[in-house]
């Protein structure tokens, strides 16, 4: 080992032994949080621009540790979002519960390789609590297995590659050992709506997107069960527990079984929507989705993890694992515990069930049940306030917590939505939706009070009268 490598491993060692480093970053994390919840939403233009400070040669000798926490702080933190606080509406990204934050921060400091329980018992122990847990919590077959990964999206595509290899078998066909060349066709069969999410993982796994059987969807987005054509064992049914825009959900109760009695296979994403069917005042938006095979979540969304988590549940456990798994000779898998990496696309992953187990734990089942349902309240408020304000129109039901409201015309829609941004009160996003360009509020935020839906109103009704003052002089 050269002299200069020793020096760097003994001041590393230092820097593991003092605790300075962590102080440091645990003092500026903590600065954050006290600011978080009544800061302005978005960056300033002086923190955007004062990011060009990361933009630097690499040096050649080793660094501060301490000055680059400084840097990250001073010039990171003020052009950061602050999504924990309670006036970001846009994306559907969600808060964080406080414990499942402190349990984040335990998880760093262990830095578990969440593939085999020979890498990490602890993680392979929480994934199996929290797989039952949730099975139970949403009332899924008993056989359900859970895969932990980084989101919906991977949650879809996992979930995709698990119904080819069913839908392949019942062809006679092995995916996994003869490939897609020469395979059997399989049939994709979705709504006009479904989440682009979907459309990447189709994509992914070879369907094709052109090869989409599309299904019209109603006037809150939700597929039409009686256009749904017949199906068969070599169908994959996509359906959704709440649409990005309206926030609607597809009839399970009419659509599962059927198809389900016809061999098909039955995909839920539910990246934000799913929750409901974990609560008592909600879950009958998804009466009937336990018959589905798979169902695909956030808990970043709507439970309110830290970033990231996603999930990929499945009742067809011998699909799910021979879609993803792989062997090596140096692999050591348990024979009686967990191993997470059969369940995910990832072999090595981080230990994002830590998080995910401490808001379980902290919630619980009526903890669940307020904050989710708080969201919908919310949700309804936010909607009233906005239609009863002129030049306002709230286009959707609100059966959870996504409003979509617009102005007379998309242009002035668009208008007032920058204007919105630019003001920094609150956050919102845009879509179009019927045809129309529309304003998306996404309040899944534990943090958002009535004040802060009162707050963002005000911010509403501004950006408004600024805009049309603007065209006014121009």
């Amino acid at each position: 080992m050269s002299k200069k490598n020793k020096n760097l491993q003994a001041t590393m060692l230092a820097e593991m032994k003092n605790k300075t480093l962590f102080e440091k970053a645990k003092n500026h994390g903590f600065d954050y949080l006290d600011e978080a919840f009544d800061r302005n939403i978005f960056p300033t233009e002086k923190a955007l621009k004062n990011l060009s400070h990361f933009e630097e040669p690499l040096q050649e000798e080793i660094g501060n540790g301490e000055q680059i926490i400084d840097q990250l702080n001073q010039y990171g933190a003020p052009a950061a979002i602050p999504y924990i606080g309670g006036r970001y509406f846009g994306f559907v990204n969600g808060s964080v519960v406080p414990t499942a934050l402190a349990a984040k921060n335990i998880s760093m400091y262990w830095d578990q390789n969440a593939a085999m329980n020979v890498m990490s018992p602890v993680a392979m122990k929480l994934e199996a609590v929290v797989q039952d847990w949730l099975v139970k919590l949403f009332g899924f077959p008993k056989e359900t297995v859970a895969g932990f990964v980084s989101g919906t999206s991977m949650a879809n595509l996992a979930s995709l590659l698990a119904a080819r290899y069913r839908l392949l078998k019942n062809q006679g066909w092995d995916v996994t050992e003869q490939g897609l060349f020469d395979a059997p066709k399989i049939r994709v069969v979705t709504g006009a709506e479904i989440h682009s999410s979907i459309l990447k993982a189709i994509s992914l796994v070879g369907f094709g997107k052109a090869n989409i059987e599309w299904v019209d969807c109603d006037e809150q987005g939700t597929i039409i069960p009686e256009k749904i054509p017949a199906l068969d064992n070599r169908t994959l049914l996509i359906l959704q527990a709440g649409n990005v825009n309206s926030g609607a959900y597809d009839n399970f109760k009419k659509i599962v079984k059927k198809a389900r009695a016809a061999g098909a296979w039955i995909h839920i994403d539910g990246a934000f929507g799913l929750w409901a069917g974990a609560t008592q005042r909600l879950k009958h938006l998804t009466k009937g989705f336990e018959h589905a095979h798979s169902w695909a979540v956030d808990g970043h969304k709507t439970l309110n993890t830290p970033y990231d988590s996603g999930i990929i549940l499945c009742q067809d456990e011998e699909a799910l694992v021979s879609a993803l798994h792989t062997n090596g000779s140096y692999l050591t898998l348990s024979k009686t515990e967990r191993d997470g990496m059969l369940y995910t696309p990832e072999m090595s992953k981080r230990a994002r069930i830590i998080e995910l187990w401490a808001t379980l734990k902290y919630l619980g089942k009526s903890g669940i049940d307020e904050m989710i349902y708080g969201m919908h309240e919310n949700s309804k408020q936010f909607a009233t306030a906005l239609d009863q304000l002129e030049g306002f129109q709230v286009l959707n039901q609100i059966v959870f917590n996504q409003t979509v409201v617009c102005c007379e015309t998309d242009e002035m829609t668009e208008a007032v939505m920058f204007k919105i941004q630019e003001l920094r009160e609150c956050w919102v996003g845009g879509s179009t939706w019927k045809g129309r360009k529309v304003i998306r509020i996404s309040v899944c935020s534990w943090a958002t009070t009535k004040k802060d839906i009162k707050r963002s109103v005000k911010s509403f009704k501004k950006a408004l009268k600024l805009v049309k003052k603007e065209r006014i002089l121009n």
